[in-house]
């Protein structure tokens, strides 16, 4: 599966897990670009057009439920209306809907897999397959 030019941010602040998703992201042709933390992601989301933001929940200087709840209440209606997908170690089960409250759209668990990423960039963006 390829998505035409999706363009993802990946924030997490252990260099492994990033390197992990952009590897995965690299079998659906997309461009992707980092960061380690959420100040750092609202920055670039201030200075650049994504699609998707796909956030690690706990992080130094700004967690992902604070980073989501700023992109959700205090960015442009464009940048507030993206795709942002949590990535966690909790237990979906326990967890989603208080994830959900602060305006994730999509969660995936550690360990992911391709699948799971499949899965999920096909459901928000079905229309942009190749």
């Amino acid at each position: 599966m390829q998505i035409d030019s999706l363009k993802i941010l990946v924030v997490d602040d252990i260099i492994l897990n990033r390197i992990l998703i952009k590897e995965m992201l690299a079998g659906f042709s997309c461009l992707v670009s980092e960061a380690r933390n959420g100040k750092e992601a609202i920055e670039m989301l201030k200075k650049e057009d994504f699609d998707v933001v796909i956030i690690d929940i706990e992080m130094p200087v700004m967690n992902g439920l604070e980073t989501t709840r700023y992109i959700r209440e205090f960015m442009e209606e464009k940048i507030k209306n993206m795709i942002v997908v949590a990535i966690t170690a909790h237990n979906p089960d326990l967890y989603f809907s208080h994830f959900k409250n602060a305006g994730f759209n999509d969660l995936l668990t550690k360990p992911y897999t391709f699948e799971q990423m499949e899965k999920i960039l096909n459901k928000h963006f079905a229309n942009r397959l190749k």
